[in-house]
């Protein structure tokens, strides 16, 4: 059975998709980037800034869902520029201290809003 999963507590899509839909005891969260979703306004001061943002938003949507990130199993990292790797690879690690997710982090050639940094997880009860 799929359910979708919804907060305020992370920013509404901005697109025909949903936070995160929880089948099973599998949660699919979708891409977060640097929204506040306060404001409605990009996070975008410094990457740092950004990638804070955007992993308050997954720990807000997998709190949604009753879970957290010791749930996660699966991580995509998508950014404008590789270069930013280590300052993104830094922050997303104080999240994953112990027994991190699998993977992937890829350079793209656009993300949604022109942002810097965008992440998606999968997580499981």
């Amino acid at each position: 059975m799929k359910k979708i999963i919804e907060t305020t507590e992370a920013p509404a899509p901005i697109g025909p998709y949903s936070q995160a839909v929880l089948v099973n005891d599998t949660l699919y969260v979708s891409g977060q980037i640097a929204i506040n979703p306060a404001t409605g306004e990009l996070v975008m001061d410094t990457l740092e800034k950004e990638t804070l943002q955007v992993m308050q938003n997954l720990e807000a949507v997998l709190a949604a869902a009753e879970m957290n990130f010791s749930n996660v199993v699966k991580c995509g990292i998508f950014l404008s520029d590789m270069n930013s790797f280590s300052v993104v690879n830094e922050i997303y690690g104080t999240y994953f201290k112990t027994n991190p997710p699998a993977r992937e982090t890829v350079e793209v050639a656009c993300l949604p809003k022109s942002v810097n940094v965008e992440i998606s997880c999968i997580a499981v009860r």
